[in-house]
C-alpha cells in the first residue's frame, strides 16, 4: 500500500536524520508569527485565520509543547492523525480541505533533512494541529452554516471541546474512534456514512448506469429491450435483483424477475411502483453513480447540523415526502410511526422551509386563516366576479383576530378593505376545510403548520409537493394518537375520531410539546442496507454543493 511505503519512509528518513532539539521559546515564536500572518508558509491552502485564537490557546495549555513531534520525530500519532486527513472522503468530506498529503510530504523531507531548525518542526506542528481542528470541525458539526442556504436550524460549534480533542488525537494511534465519539448521534447518519463507500465503489464500475432509453411508451414485463442485460446487471448491483435470479445476458426481454425488481426499486426510490421502464424510472436509473455519491455527501453534511436529540421528535423530510414520529430518542426504524405527507410547490414563494420548532398545540375542526397573498392574490378577484364564491367554498370576511371574529358582508367597501389588510378572509369549520379536520400548530415565523386535508386523493402522486407551504398528512388520526398518547384524556383513535367528526371547533394544549424538525435529505440508507435517492425538488443540493465548492 502507498501508505505504508510513505510511513515506512518516514520512519526510516528519522533514524538516519540528526534529531532537533525541542525549543518551547522556538514553537512560540513560529506559531505566533504564523498564526499573525494567518497563512501557513508550506500551507498555503490551509487558512488559519479563523481558528488563530483555538489554535493559540491549544499551545498555550501545554506551555509550548509540541503536540505531534518529540525530539525532531514524528510521534505515531500524527502519522495516524495524516492518514485520517487523507481519508477524509469516507467522511463524506474533501481531503484537499485538510491538505494531508502535503503535509506528510514536508514531514518526509524534514525528517529526511539533518539538523531541521527547531522553526520548521515548529510550523510542522501547527500545520497538523490547524488540519486536525478543521477536520474535527467539520466532522462535528459541518462546513457550511445552514443559515446560508436559508435552513432556519441552529448549530452551535462549542458542542465539543476541540482542544481537549486534539490533545486526544494527539496521544492516540486509533484516531478514527476519537472522531467517532463526536459524529452526529444518529444510526440513520452511520448506516449513509456506510453506504458511501458502497456507492463510491459503484462509482468505478465502468458504464454501469448506461442504458439505451426505452422510447415513447414504457417497456412491460415481456417487452423487448435493448438494454435488459444491462439493466439486470445494474439492478444487482444496487441489490434490487438477487444475482441468483438473473436471465441469461442473451436474454433482450424484461423479464419478469427484473420487473419485480424495478417494481422494488421504484418504491424505494418514491416513483410509481408499477414494474415498468418509463421515462421517470429510467432517468432515476440512469443518474451517474457519482451524482449518487454526491447526493449521500450533501445528506451527511446536513446531519452534522442536527443537534442531540433530548426527547421524541417529529421529522419531515421534504425529498421523501414523508413523516416520520420518533417514539425513543434514537432513530431505529422499529420505534418510528411514518406516513406520506405533501409539501409546498417548488416555487420560491411556496416552498416549505427547513427549521426546526416545538409542536405546542392541536386544533379539531379548525377555521383556515388564508395568508394575505392568497387571498389578494387567488380569492379576491373570483369574490369580485361572484361574491356567492365566498358561500360556495364555505369562506367568510372577518374583521380582527381569534375564532369568535364576526364576518361582514363582501361589499365593495369590505373588498377595498380586505385588499388592504384591514379584514381578512378564513374558511369555517367542516370537511371541506382546507386544512381538513385537525392541524397541529408549531408556532413560527413562516405560518407553517402539518394539517389534514380532504384531497386525499393527491396522496396517491409520487411527487406530491402541491401546498403552499403548510405540511399535509396521509394519516390524520394516527399523528393525533401519537402526538396525544402522553396527554390526559385517554385520547383514542375513536375519541380522535369523534372529535374531529364534532360540532365545534376544539384546541387541546400538549402539556410537553414536541420538536418537530422539517428537514431536506435527497439520500437515505434504510437498516436492511437499501439506499434511496430522491430528486433535489427544490435546488437545496445544487446551492449547498456550490457554497461548498466555493469553499
Amino acid at each position: 500500500m502507498r501508505t505504508g511505503i510513505q510511513a515506512t519512509l518516514i520512519l526510516l528518513a528519522v533514524a538516519c536524520a540528526a534529531r532537533a532539539e525541542e525549543s518551547p521559546d522556538a514553537l512560540r515564536s513560529t506559531v505566533e508569527q504564523v498564526l499573525a500572518e494567518g497563512v501557513h508558509p508550506f500551507v498555503a491552502d490551509l487558512d488559519l485565520t479563523k481558528d488563530r485564537a483555538t489554535l493559540l490557546a491549544l499551545y498555550e495549555r501545554r506551555d509550548w509543547q509540541a503536540l505531534w513531534s518529540t525530539h525532531g520525530t514524528p510521534t505515531r500519532a500524527a502519522l495516524a492523525a495524516l492518514e485520517m486527513l487523507r481519508r477524509a472522503a469516507s467522511y463524506g468530506l474533501e481531503a484537499a480541505d485538510y491538505q494531508g498529503n502535503q503535509i506528510l510530504y514536508n514531514l518526509a523531507d524534514l525528517a529526511a533533512t539533518p539538523a531541521a531548525t527547531p522553526e520548521r518542526w515548529a510550523q510542522v506542528d501547527l500545520a497538523i494541529s490547524a488540519a486536525v481542528l478543521r477536520f474535527i470541525t467539520h466532522v462535528h458539526s459541518g462546513r457550511i452554516d445552514p443559515k446560508a442556504v436559508g435552513f432556519d436550524i441552529a448549530v452551535s460549534a462549542d458542542r465539543i471541546d476541540r482542544l481537549q480533542l486534539i490533545e486526544q488525537l494527539a496521544g492516540s494511534v486509533d484516531p478514527q474512534a476519537i472522531v467517532a465519539s463526536i459524529e452526529p448521534p444518529f444510526e440513520h447518519y452511520r448506516l449513509l456514512k456506510r453506504a458511501l463507500a458502497k456507492f463510491r465503489d459503484l462509482a468505478l464500475e465502468p458504464g454501469l448506469t448506461d442504458l439505451p432509453a426505452p422510447g415513447v411508451r414504457s417497456i412491460k414485463v415481456g417487452e423487448r429491450y435493448a438494454g435488459a442485460a444491462a439493466l439486470r446487471r445494474l439492478l444487482v448491483a444496487l441489490g434490487d435483483l438477487p444475482a441468483d435470479r438473473v436471465a441469461p445476458a442473451a436474454d433482450l426481454v424484461l423479464d419478469r424477475d427484473a420487473s419485480e425488481a424495478l417494481r422494488r426499486y421504484q418504491a424505494l426510490h418514491g416513483l410509481q411502483a408499477d414494474g415498468t421502464l418509463g421515462r421517470e424510472t429510467f432517468r432515476h436509473l440512469s443518474t451517474p453513480l457519482l451524482t449518487r455519491v454526491k447526493q449521500i455527501e450533501l445528506t451527511l453534511e446536513r446531519w452534522r447540523w442536527l443537534p442531540r436529540l433530548e426527547s421524541p421528535p417529529i421529522f419531515v423530510n421534504i425529498p421523501q415526502y414523508r413523516l416520520f414520529a420518533f417514539r425513543t430518542n434514537e432513530d431505529r426504524e422499529r420505534d418510528m410511526e411514518r406516513m406520506d405527507v405533501i409539501v409546498g410547490r417548488a416555487y420560491p414563494s411556496t416552498r416549505t422551509p427547513v427549521f426546526t420548532e416545538e409542536m405546542r398545540y392541536l386544533v379539531f375542526r379548525p377555521y383556515w386563516d388564508v395568508p394575505y397573498s392568497i387571498a389578494t392574490r387567488e380569492l379576491l378577484p373570483e369574490i369580485r366576479r361572484d361574491p356567492a364564491y365566498l358561500d360556495r367554498k364555505q369562506l367568510e370576511i372577518v374583521r380582527g383576530g381569534g375564532d369568535d371574529a364576526k364576518p361582514v358582508p363582501p361589499t365593495p367597501e369590505n373588498l377595498a378593505a380586505l385588499a388592504a389588510g384591514q379584514l381578512r378572509i378564513r374558511q369555517r369549520p367542516g370537511p371541506d376545510n382546507s386544512l381538513g379536520l385537525v392541524k397541529f400548530m408549531l408556532p413560527n415565523a413562516y405560518n407553517v403548520y402539518l394539517h389534514s386535508t380532504p384531497a386525499q386523493g393527491l396522496f396517491r402522486e409520487s411527487r406530491r409537493a402541491f401546498s403552499h407551504g403548510c405540511i399535509r398528512v396521509s394519516d390524520p388520526v394516527g399523528l393525533a394518537e401519537y402526538v396525544l398518547r402522553d396527554e390526559p384524556g385517554d385520547w383514542s383513535r375513536q375519541k380522535i375520531a369523534a372529535a374531529m367528526q364534532g360540532a365545534t371547533t376544539l384546541r387541546v394544549n400538549l402539556s410537553r410539546p414536541i420538536r418537530v424538525f422539517i428537514l431536506y435529505g435527497t439520500a437515505i440508507a434504510g437498516e436492511s442496507g437499501e439506499v434511496a435517492f430522491f430528486d433535489d425538488v427544490y435546488g437545496h443540493d445544487a446551492k449547498l454543493a456550490a457554497l461548498l465548492a466555493a469553499g
